[in-house]
This record gives C-alpha cells, sequence and structure tokens, in this order.
C-alpha cells in the first residue's frame, strides 16, 4: 500500500509556480527561524539537567543513577496528561496566544530548579516544567500544518527540528560553561543552579516576543501581499478539505484510531533512543574516565557531547529532503531506526573513546533522520480538531519514553554496575519500532470502526 502523499494544490502555468515559490519563501523566513528559536530553548531547558546531573547536582543533592533517571523522566508525566487539552485550546485559541502562553509558564519553572534544596522538589518542578510545556511540540507541528502544503512538510519539519541536534551542539557546551562560570563566581551557589536560571530567562522573552511576532494563519498575514496570502490560504483549503472528505475522523474517533496507536508506539520507540542518549550521555562520557584511563573536564565533557549531533544535524536535513523529494515516507522512517537500533549496542564493545562515538555519532544520526520524516505520516490522514488531537496524543504517548528511557537507564546502570544492559534496550527499542513501521506501512486508509464513532 503506497505512502506517497498527494501533491498540493498550486498554479500549474509558470506564474502560478513563481506565486508558490515566492510565497513558501517568506513563510519560510518569517516563520522557521523563530520557531527553530523557541524549540531550541524549549530541548535545552528540558535537557539540561542532562549536564547539570554529572556538573554537581548529583553530588549536591546526594542522588544516585536511579533518582537522576527519574528526576529526568518525571517531566513525561505532565506531558502525558495535558498534551491533548493543549493542543485543542491551540487549535481554538490560535498558536500566538497559546504558545506564548507554554514559552512563559516553562520559562518560570525552568529557572525556578536553580532553588530546589533536595531531590524531592526538584522532582516537583520537573513534573510542573512538564505541565508547563505540554502542547508544544505538537502545537507547532499541527502550526506548520496551516503554513506549508504536505510535498513541503517534511523539510519544513526537519528545519525546525533542527532545534534539536543544535541545541546539544550549542546547548551542552553553554550548559557546561555556566556550570564552570557559576562555581567560578558564586562561592555558596552552584554552578548548576547558576545555568538552571540563565537556561529558563529566554523562554519568557521568547513567550512575550510570541504574541507580537507570530500569526495564526495566512488568512491573517499582513506580511504576505494579497495574492500570496489568497494563494496560500486556498491552497492549504483545499488539501484540509480533502482530508476531511476522505479521512473524516473528529476528535474522539481520532483518538480511538488504531493507526494512531500505532505511530505512538514507532514516536516511542525513536524517542526512547533520544531521550537515553539527550540525559545520559554526558553521563557516559564522564564514564570513559575510568573505562579508559582518560580526564574530561565538564566543558570538555559538555563539547564531546556536542560531536554526534553535529553529523545528527546534517543527517536530519539532508535526509528528510531526500524524502520530500521522493514522496517515499514508511523506508525514510524505518531505516534511521533498524541502523540506529544496530549502531548503539555495537558502542558498547569498542575498545576506545574514539570508536565508541562513532557508533554513538551513528545512533544520533540515524535518530535524528528519523523524526521529521515521522511526522508526516499522520498529516496524511488527521485534519481539523481531529489533527490537533491525533498529532498531540501520539506525542504525548511517544514522548511517554522520556519517562522510561532515562529511568530504565539509570536503574539498570545502578543494577548492573554498567550501562550495557540499558543500550541493549534502546536498540531494541528503536527497531521494534522500524518493524511495526514496515508493517503499518502507515498508509492513509480509513478503519473500519464501529458506525458509533463516526
Amino acid at each position: 500500500m503506497s505512502s506517497e502523499v498527494s501533491p498540493p494544490v498550486s498554479g500549474q502555468t509558470p506564474a502560478g509556480s513563481a506565486l508558490e515559490k515566492r510565497t513558501l519563501r517568506k513563510v519560510l523566513i518569517r516563520l522557521i527561524p523563530f520557531v527553530i528559536a523557541m524549540y531550541f530553548i524549549n530541548y535545552l531547558d528540558r535537557t539540561n539537567i542532562g549536564i547539570a546531573g554529572p556538573g554537581g547536582m548529583n553530588e549536591d543533592l546526594a542522588m544516585n543513577a536511579t533518582q537522576f533517571g527519574f528526576a529526568a523522566g518525571i517531566f513525561f508525566f505532565g506531558y502525558l496528561i495535558l498534551e491533548v487539552p493543549s493542543n485543542l485550546a491551540l487549535h481554538k485559541f490560535g498558536a500566538r496566544i497559546w504558545l506564548a502562553r507554554i514559552l512563559i509558564s516553562w520559562g518560570v519553572v525552568a529557572a525556578a530548579m536553580a532553588f530546589v534544596p533536595n531531590h524531592g522538589w526538584l522532582y516537583v518542578l520537573r513534573f510542573l516544567l512538564g505541565v508547563a510545556e505540554a502542547g508544544f511540540f505538537p502545537g507547532i507541528i499541527l502550526y506548520l500544518t496551516y503554513w506549508f502544503p504536505s510535498s513541503m512538510r517534511a523539510r519544513a519539519t526537519a528545519l525546525f527540528m533542527l532545534a534539536i541536534p543544535l541545541s546539544s551542539v550549542v546547548g551542552s557546551p553553554l550548559s557546561s560553561w555556566l556550570i564552570s562560570s557559576g562555581n567560578a563566581i558564586f562561592e555558596n551557589f552552584s554552578g548548576w543552579r547558576f545555568m538552571f536560571i540563565i537556561e529558563g530567562v529566554p523562554a519568557v522573552l521568547l513567550g512575550i516576543m510570541c504574541i507580537f511576532y507570530l500569526t495564526d494563519r495566512p488568512r491573517d498575514a499582513k506580511w504576505l501581499s494579497a495574492e500570496e496570502r489568497n494563494w496560500l490560504q486556498s491552497t492549504m483549503d483545499a488539501e484540509e478539505k480533502s482530508k476531511e472528505e476522505t479521512f473524516h475522523y473528529p476528535v474522539r474517533r481520532s483518538l480511538l484510531q488504531p493507526r494512531v496507536w500505532a505511530l505512538s508506539f514507532v514516536y516511542f520507540g525513536m524517542v526512547y533512543g533520544l531521550y537515553a542518549m539527550s540525559f545520559f550521555l554526558p553521563t557516559i562520557i564522564a564514564g570513559f574516565q575510568e573505562s579508559f584511563g582518560v580526564e574530561y573536564s565538564i566543558v570538555e565533557i559538555g563539547l564531546i557531547t556536542a560531536i554526534p549531533y553535529v553529523f545528527g544535524a546534517l543527517a536530519m536535513y539532508f535526509w528528510s529532503r531526500h524524502g520530500d523529494r521522493t514522496g517515499e515516507r514508511v523506508w525514510h522512517v524505518a531505516i534511521p531506526l533498524f541502523v540506529g537500533g544496530v549502531a548503539i549496542p555495537i558502542a558498547l564493545y569498542l575498545s576506545s573513546p574514539f570508536t565508541t562515538m562513532i557508533a554513538v555519532t551513528i545512533t544520533c544520526m540515524a535518530i535524528c533522520a528519523a523524526l521529521p520524516t515521522f511526522w508526516p505520516l499522520p498529516q496524511t490522514f488527521l485534519a481539523g480538531a481531529g489533527a490537533a488531537a491525533g498529532l498531540a496524543l501520539i506525542n504525548s504517548l511517544g514522548n511517554s519514553a522520556g519517562f522510561f528511557a532515562p529511568y530504565i537507564t539509570g536503574w539498570l546502570a545502578d543494577l548492573t554496575g554498567t550501562q550495557n544492559a540499558s543500550m541493549w534496550v534502546v536498540g531494541a527499542a528503536m527497531v521494534a519500532a522500524g518493524i511495526v513501521t514496515l508493517i503499518l506501512r502507515a498508509a492513509p486508509a480509513p478503519d473500519n470502526l464501529d458506525a458509533n464513532l463516526k
């Protein structure tokens, strides 16, 4: 069953093609840098605990690996609870206001983590951070469906999601430097606390900017000409109408779609790998000191952590472009999952930091390549409020891996004394997700549900 997406409605004449290119170029330049900046800070604030842990937080709060994993992962409980209602609120009230609310509230909570007196309070604030951030990522994915035709959506999603590797390329060394600087500046205020404050403030500032900068729909875009606004809005309306006529899934039916739940499992597998790396890679690199007899400062750990994500950013962009150009989606998700799932256990049996980091880098590239090519799959059969609910459900269930990955990774590390067992689990989760992708084939065909759900 084919997984190709129908091309968008656009002009067939040379003039129409020129209008399309001009309009989408303006949209790309106007929106993508800003949403990248928002997601950069978002991802940094949820994962900087990975640098804070070996940077003094675990010692100051007397946390073992299991407690650290729980603190990292409890964030996603709030996500799971409020993701769907938050995305429905964005669909109802508009992206401009709702994204501003999300950014401001999470920035306040992220900065407040600087003042936790013990790991119990850290658990509380990490949970509240998840509550505050709930709906941000699927909200942006939904927002992009208002502005980019399906033929360009994987590329637009990939550009937005470049914030993930960039937040590690730039964020890991930055977080490490802030910790080191804070330790040098303050006598009675740990550097990791200083880092949480400095990295929480930008979210509040970007939230305020959202109110004045973002535009909810193409019809409201004064920065486009009347001709460009009309073309883009009619194109997006035509795509939406086509999906609604073919796959009329209202909110309740979208939430009960077997295909939605299957895609949630696929996303769970890739997110499991992503967050196992994000939260524990700095700790694994710090462990090289014992395993291979080397010594790294906290800044050097941050710089080494950034290396796989440089290559991940390149893989994300070029793989998504290839997916858009060919129109093929299923294998563009499955192949990276298989490659990454095999590469990460191999890293356990290599004999030097250099070769181990090569295997880790291949895994990072695979995860980054799969992420943006995944999201066009549910968008081929979800529309309107059903899309808001379905995308949020996929993201929330998939992101539950954000709890299980760090918690299980930490628990297995404490249980066995090494990271080996946990990396085998990461590989198995990614391979299983790839298998389900191929079984599902992610084809936008309606499922036979009970008539009462129509």
